[in-house]
Parts: structure tokens; C-alpha cells; sequence
């Protein structure tokens, strides 16, 4: 099958992701034609040089202002803040956006390139969880495609490509590295350090979505995503965790059956089938050789230890706004415990207080960044 020349826009292309992505457009030589980042003026003036999209654009104004003198010499436009994001999602020379942000700035942006026609390589969690009914309403409407960049949900998505239409998987199995602190009691997660969770065993990942994994946070939003990207009940999703980091994901049909993604850990697989699908190419990942890994380990998670992955649960089963409200708070209680103003403990607890907030029915995307300024707020008020 040959390779689709869709024309790429990514957004946060200096983060792990982004970068990873521009390795497989590179090898693949999918035309970019536009860049986003938040301040890392050296880095995305470098990714500009290497790739000569047609336009940039900074989330800092100042980042910006510098970004565009550095680029004086080139034709490459360069926009600033949120309308520039908004201005290049809309962008009608563009086949599929990949949303590589981190947090709640992805949703307008992917709303407006939904509106476009344009295809979603997802990457954004965050998206999904607070804009879920949104998100997918619009992209049902507009008849484009979201794409999992995620490894777990390209897992899911990739386990689903051979099924009848009429057949659906009885659950979703979503599997969990466990973080850098598996095995660790609720006693003894109460001392851990920034440091200490920043060192993730297996992924190589942004500050925030690595605080995520040590939590357990970050599987906690993958249910509430795969809740939306499966069309599939919260009740119908399962959590186990798989150390090794090489079973990306499983479903289960109703005869027992269980299908399951295998590969190495390492992003290039999903990035790349995102923006190939539904072609299948070679790449320059290593084969996984099942025979060198020897083993296989599975465990149930432990949601004393680690209950954010319940609070999750929680959130989607109340649906409307919590999700929203939950996100935002993880969101901001990450930012504090990154500046060293609250304990890793204190993480699941400031965010288990949105859910006992009243919060109104969702009906445009409004209600979803005030329920998300609520979250935060929370979180300011009780830290």
C-alpha cells in the first residue's frame, strides 16, 4: 500500500512527542507545513531551518518577537499565541494536525482543525478527557478521523482493525508501566521527590505526563479517553500493569478471546501508523524479540497507593464536567508539586475535591474551560 503524502501540522513539536514525529516525517518524507511550541525558541528555529514549513507559531509573544527576528532571513511565517494556533489548525493546505501539546491548550485547537476537515493525530489526552462529548460530535459531523498517537490507544485501535462491523469488544484492556514507583506503599509515596518521579523506567517523556505515570494519573485519563475514542462504557475498561512496557494494550471478545498489540516501548510505532494509517511501512524501530525479553509480567493496580486512577473513574461515571474540573486540577496540582509547593501525596488529594463540587451541564466549549478554571482554582484555594 502506498505511503499517503498527507501534508502534516504539528502542534508542540519541540516536546517528546513532537519530536519523535518529525523523525517519522523526515524518514517518510511527509511534507510540514507548519510547527508549534510554547518558548523554545532555539529548538523550534532549528526544527524551522531543518523542515521549512510555510508557517511557525510560539504560545509566548515574547518567544515569538524573538523567534521571528532569527527567521528574518527565510519566508517561514511566524504567528503568536492562541490565535496563531488556532490560525494554523484552520490552515487549508493541511491534511492532519498532530496534536502534541501538553494540557488543556489542545482542545480549541483541535476543534478548530476538526472544523476544517482536517484528520486528528491525537496525542493530547487532555482533549478527550475534558471535551469528550465535544470533540467527537464535532468530528462525527465533520466525517474526519482521530487518530491515537497514544501507545495504548493505538493499541486498542490497531486490536480493532480486524473485527466485523457488527462485533464488539466485551472490554478494553489498557495496560500501565506502573511508573517509577510501583511496589511503593501510600506510607512511602509520601516522602518521594520531584527527582525521584521524574525518572520514569521505561518512557522518556515531558515533566507533566511523567508526573502523570508516577501517579497514576495518566492511566486514569487514558480510561476517560478511551471512553470517548471507543464509543465504550467507563465500566467496560480495565487497568493491569504490565512492567515491561511491551503489551501496549488488549480487548477482550465475548467468547473469551483477548487480542493484544505487542512492540517495543518506543513512541515512532503509534506516531507513525497515526499519520500513515491505514497504510502499515517499514520503520527503524528494533523488532521485538519475545525470545531476549524471556517474560512477561502482569498485576492488578494498586488503588490505595496510587488513587488517582480511581478518582478518574469517578469523574467520567459522573460525567458533564468533571472530567474537566478533575483535569484542571491534576493539571495545576502538578504545576505546584513541580515547583516544590506540595507533596506527591497532596497530588490525589487536592484533586479528589472536585468531585464533590456542583457543577452545571456542559453545553459548549465555555462550560468546558470554566469547569477546567474551577479545577484549578480548587486546587489554589486548598493547597
Amino acid at each position: 500500500m502506498d505511503i499517503p503524502r498527507r501534508r502534516v501540522a504539528i502542534l508542540g513539536s519541540t516536546g517528546s512527542i513532537g519530536v519523535q514525529a518529525l523523525q517519522v516525517a523526515k524518514r517518510l518524507d511527509l511534507p510540514v507545513v507548519a510547527l508549534t511550541a510554547n518558548r523554545q525558541v532555539e529548538q523550534i528555529e532549528a526544527q524551522a531551518r531543518a523542515f521549512s514549513p510555510k508557517v511557525v507559531a510560539m504560545m509566548d509573544p515574547a518567544a515569538a518577537a524573538t523567534l521571528k527576528t532569527r527567521l528574518a532571513d527565510t519566508d517561514i511565517q511566524v504567528l503568536s499565541g492562541m490565535d496563531g494556533l488556532l490560525e494554523i489548525a484552520r490552515r487549508d493546505d493541511v491534511d492532519i494536525v498532530l496534536t502534541a501539546v501538553v494540557g488543556m491548550v489542545g482542545l480549541l485547537p483541535t476543534l478548530a482543525a476538526i472544523e476544517a476537515g482536517h484528520d486528528i493525530a491525537l496525542a493530547n489526552k487532555e482533549t478527550l478527557v475534558a471535551g469528550g462529548t465535544l470533540v467527537t460530535e464535532a468530528a462525527k459531523r465533520k466525517g474526519v478521523k482521530l487518530l491515537p498517537v497514544d501507545s495504548e490507544h493505538s493499541a486498542i485501535f490497531q486490536c480493532l482493525q480486524g473485527r466485523p462491523p457488527e462485533q464488539t469488544a466485551e472490554r478494553l484492556i489498557l495496560t500501565a508501566s506502573g511508573g517509577p514507583f510501583f511496589g511503593r506503599t501510600k506510607e512511602e509515596l509520601a516522602q518521594v521527590t520531584v527527582k525521584q518521579a521524574l525518572n520514569h523506567p521505561n518512557w522518556k517523556m515531558g515533566a507533566k505526563i511523567t508526573i502523570d505515570s508516577a501517579t497514576m494519573m495518566n492511566k486514569g485519563l487514558e480510561l476517560i479517553e478511551a471512553r470517548w475514542l471507543f464509543d465504550t462504557p467507563p465500566e467496560n475498561i480495565d487497568i493491569v500493569v504490565h512492567r515491561e512496557s511491551i503489551v501496549h494494550s488488549l480487548i477482550k471478545y465475548v467468547d473469551g478471546s483477548v487480542i493484544a498489540q505487542l512492540g517495543m516501548p518506543d513512541m515512532r510505532i503509534p506516531i507513525q501508523y497515526a499519520l500513515t494509517y491505514p497504510a502499515r511501512v517499514t520503520s527503524d524501530v528494533p523488532t521485538l524479540d519475545l525470545a531476549q525479553w524471556g517474560k512477561l509480567t502482569f498485576f492488578a493496580p494498586d488503588d490505595e497507593a496510587f488513587p488517582a486512577m480511581q478518582l478518574c473513574r469517578t469523574a467520567i461515571q459522573k460525567g458533564g464536567l468533571y472530567p474537566a474540573a478533575l483535569n484542571g486540577a491534576n493539571e495545576q496540582a502538578v504545576a505546584l508539586f513541580l515547583d516544590g509547593k506540595i507533596s506527591f501525596a497532596d497530588i490525589s488529594r487536592l484533586i479528589a475535591g472536585t468531585l464533590t463540587l456542583t457543577l452545571p451541564a456542559c453545553q459548549a466549549v465555555e462550560d468546558v474551560l470554566a469547569a477546567d478554571a474551577v479545577g484549578r482554582q480548587w486546587v489554589k484555594e486548598h493547597c
